[in-house]
């Protein structure tokens, strides 16, 4: 085994090596089962030449009871063997499962851009099962099959140890097997487990995207996407278990070989003139159990090496760096205000950076709107405050203070955030608008966020009212809904920073108005960053700052960007022509 490889399973063997009491259960349970296995074989002996050939009384009467005790030893030593191994595997999986998913909640935003949610989601469901099988199943076989082996070669040196070192001649074919086998294990099992993640999300993919499959016509599409990286599984599975199939039929042949040397030399006449039929019994069954011992010894590489490539890629996971959080400021409340200076920054593998040099102050208790055509940076900039995404240049203050002296979870305290794409959680509507940190709010403070962000109007009419339940990701809900339960969210949350990031792109005129009366009681005290498509809603916005490429191409009031003609103007025309039209459409 590669140096690497044997660094991971050991470091994933004292994963197993914490439950340390059912270890040594298990151990101990192997070491009588295969004790049991050596001591039987070697009864064989005096069961055919003493009960068969002597008819001994004595041994009539014990035999039978000997056999009896000797399984009920061994039945007890199995299940203790057996289950303290589950045990060990199941708290492995468990252990690994919760740090790997601990991991993902600290890691930086751009790993989630880099990934597939797939594979991240492929990793705890199917990675972690392979690694049980590496800590626990691998184990068992070679412990177990391998004192079982050492005990049975004991069995035929005692028994006849000229005839027993012809077997030897096994070892070094069943050692290249092994060999060659492992080998092929390592680098199949990498492919296997990346194909799993392909295929969870292309089913995650089709699924969440249900509707346009179906509007679209995509379903002839997506099946032979599908089709694709599911044939693609199979055959790399095919590929193991072909593999396995060879390697035991070229030991079980190796064997039969040995096991008809045995046989050739063991009658002839010299031979026959000492050995008895109980001796040469006792050879040939020790022989045999050892066979089905040997096939496992060598398939066993297949488990160690899928939990070995499966162990590598969870502790990739577990060893990323999570969010640089090295600040020491911590405060309750802060002020507010926010400045840009000189910021940069570029997604790595694009072209041109998403914002450059971009300086821009946001005094406390002001509002803030970012405008512009899509993909000129909005969304970066408002990611940059709490510190989703680094900054390549320049810095980004809190209170005069810069963002990484903040600790995180300080900084994200200041802020409340409703993003574009709306969250809800698989639960209550309450408990989605009370989510973390916010749980521990009063009914009547839920329903009061509830009101501000015109959610009650439906809330109201559900038979569970705030106890009705959301679906996954909000699926009983229209996207208005969902859109307004996000604002009672922030709202209830009452930060000092508000960041609303396409914040009423999804609610109609009506709820707009209402959203727009909500947001004015919310500017005493707290600094807003609106980023909003219709010009309409950040009329009366202390500043507006348009962005292009990347760019602050302007900046000033509503009035002031109308009177100076540039981009702000020339967006406005627009959208108020488009608005124009539609009565006239409609009617």
């Amino acid at each position: 085994m590669p140096v690497s490889a044997f660094t991971t399973y050991r470091r994933l063997l004292g994963y197993a090596a914490r439950n340390w009491g059912y270890a040594l259960a298990g151990i101990t349970g192997m070491v009588f089962d295969a004790s049991v296995a050596a001591v039987f074989t070697a009864m064989i002996r005096p069961m055919l030449d003493d009960l068969f050939i002597s008819r001994s009384e004595s041994a009539i009467l014990w035999m039978p009871l000997i056999i009896v005790g000797l399984f009920i030893v061994r039945g007890a030593a199995t299940y203790v063997a057996d289950y303290g191994l589950a045990r060990i595997g199941r708290d492995v999986v468990e252990t690994l499962r919760g740090e790997v998913f601990a991991r993902y909640l600290v890691l930086p935003a751009g790993h989630f851009d880099r990934e597939p949610s797939g594979q991240m989601i492929s990793r705890l469901t199917y990675t972690v099962e392979q690694v049980a099988q590496a800590s626990t199943n691998a184990v068992k076989v070679m412990i177990l099959d391998s004192l079982t082996v050492i005990g049975l070669i004991g069995v035929m040196l005692y028994q006849s140890a000229r005839l027993t070192l012809m077997l030897f001649i096994m070892a070094p074919l069943i050692a290249l097997v092994a060999w060659i086998v492992g080998r092929r294990y390592r680098r199949i099992s990498g492919k296997i487990q990346h194909s799993v993640g392909s295929v969870t999300g292309i089913v995650d993919e089709a699924v969440s995207g249900q509707r346009e499959v179906k509007v679209y016509l995509g379903q002839s599409a997506e099946r032979a996407r599908f089709s694709e990286v599911n044939e693609k599984n199979r055959e790399l599975n095919l590929k193991i278990a072909a593999t396995n199939a060879l390697s035991t039929s070229i030991v079980q042949i190796v064997a039969a070989c040995a096991l008809a040397l045995v046989i050739y030399f063991a009658t002839r006449p010299n031979m026959l003139e000492t050995m008895s039929p109980g001796t040469f019994m006792s050879l040939i069954t020790a022989m045999l159990m050892m066979l089905p011992s040997l096939k496992r010894l060598t398939t066993v590489q297949a488990m160690m090496q899928r939990g070995v490539a499966a162990a590598e890629d969870l502790f990739r996971v577990i060893d990323m760096p999570g969010e640089r959080d090295t600040g020491e400021i911590q405060r309750d409340r802060c002020r507010g205000e926010v400045e840009l200076k000189n910021v940069t920054l570029q997604y790595p593998g694009q072209a041109s950076p998403a914002l450059r040099d971009i300086s821009l102050h946001c005094a406390p208790g002001t509002v803030t709107a970012l405008v512009g055509r899509s993909g000129s940076g909005k969304s970066t900039l408002a990611s940059l405050i709490p510190r989703f995404y680094e900054p390549d240049s320049g810095s980004i203050l809190l209170d005069g203070e810069p963002l990484s002296a903040w600790r995180l979870d300080s900084l994200r305290g200041q802020i409340a955030w409703v993003g574009q794409q709306i969250v809800l959680f698989n639960d209550s509507i309450g408990r989605n608008i009370a989510y973390g940190a916010l749980g521990n709010a009063t009914r009547e403070q839920i329903a009061a966020a509830a009101e501000a962000a015109n959610a009650s109007e439906f809330i109201d009419r559900l038979p569970d009212g705030l106890d009705s339940q959301a679906g996954e990701g909000g699926a009983l809900l229209s996207g208005g809904q969902r859109q307004r339960i996000a604002i009672a969210r922030a709202l209830l949350k009452d930060a000092p920073l508000l960041i609303l990031d396409e914040a009423t792109s999804a609610l109609d005129t009506e709820s707009e108005r209402l959203i727009q009366d909500a947001l004015k009681r919310l500017l005493r005290d707290r600094t807003v960053l609106v980023i909003a498509h219709r010009l309409s809603t950040i009329e009366h916005a202390d500043q507006i700052v348009v962005l292009d490429e990347g760019r602050i191409v302007e900046r000033g009031t509503h009035r002031e960007l109308l009177a100076s003609n540039g981009h702000y103007a020339a967006l406005h025309r627009v959208q108020f022509r488009d608005e124009e039209k539609q009565p006239e459409d409609s009617a």
